[in-house]
């Protein structure tokens, strides 16, 4: 009874994510099987694709300035996430500070990037407060249309993201480790590393690998920020399906991304786990029974 029970509670989840992820997903993994020709996209088995894919120099060098760019950016997000939850969690006693995080996605996310490029072009905010001080002789234009512009653009729209997911993490493990941890003679930072990271571990890998994988797959930040070095996968697929109209080699390239955000993620989990700081939390077979 229990089972039907939750199996009830569970179907409407189950349903909404096979007819809107799975399927699609399914769909698209299908074309890219397929060829094209003349905008036309035609039903057949091959793996020319792939082929392609993997033998392009131009594919792995926006794959690779993709990775360069979304592990850069989720290692800065996470690391600028991790003390702001800690207040949120451990010592604030108010909400205020996350009603604001809360409150920057109520920005449009073009709003966002054209005020970076309002800070960071030629004429922009950055360059005339140099030019003022005396620090430059002329306008830096070496801010914008770079890996940089998009790096630090990326930071910023997805910071309040990774904090709520660092926050959530957090939220699990008691104060009351804590306690004992700085009783035991552990200070503040010991007893981060020594508790918190250990517990909060998997937490902060998903938070880590999902803001990748949001920026990895980027395509309107790094188009109007990016220039001719700032370029992703994302921005290269979305050429595909749009310009080319090429959408078996552009579902290809995407299925070819998400194999390595797979790898990515379990070379991660691994080094974690080498070095002890991913815990493996299965449970003895006795007590699973018990």
């Amino acid at each position: 009874m229990r089972t039907r029970t939750n199996a009830t509670l569970a179907a409407p989840t189950v349903i909404y994510m096979v007819a809107f992820f799975v399927v699609p997903s399914l769909i698209l993994f299908a074309y890219s099987f397929w060829s094209s020709a003349s905008y036309r996209i035609i039903p057949d088995f091959q793996w020319g694709n792939y082929l392609d894919s993997l033998t392009s120099p131009a594919f792995w060098k926006v794959t690779i300035n993709a990775v360069r760019i979304g592990l850069l950016t989720a290692t800065i997000t996470l690391i600028l996430s991790i003390p702001v939850s800690y207040y949120l969690v451990y010592v604030s006693r108010s909400q205020i500070i996350l009603y604001l995080i809360l409150l920057t996605w109520f920005s449009s996310y073009l709003v966002r990037i054209y005020a970076w490029r309002t800070l960071l072009g030629t004429n922009g905010v950055l360059n005339t407060v140099l030019l003022q001080l005396g620090i430059i002789d002329e306008p830096v234009s070496a801010l914008l249309f770079n890996s940089f512009a998009v790096t630090i653009t990326l930071v910023h729209i997805y910071l309040p993201f990774c904090i709520l997911l660092v926050v959530a993490s957090l939220s699990e493990i008691k104060r009351e480790l804590l306690d004992a941890a700085r009783d035991l003679g552990t200070s503040s930072l010991g007893a981060f590393f020594r508790v918190i990271a250990p517990n909060a571990a998997n937490g902060l890998v998903g938070a880590f690998m999902l803001t990748f994988i949001l920026v990895a797959g980027d395509y309107v930040t790094p188009q109007m920020l990016g220039g001719s070095s700032g370029q992703t996968t994302g921005l290269l697929i979305a050429d595909q399906f749009r310009k080319t109209g090429n959408w078996p080699l552009g579902a290809a390239q995407a299925f070819v991304m998400f194999a390595v955000s797979v790898l990515l993620y379990v070379a991660i989990v691994a080094l974690g786990r080498m070095s002890g700081v991913i815990i493996n939390r299965r449970r003895p077979v006795a007590s699973a029974e018990a």
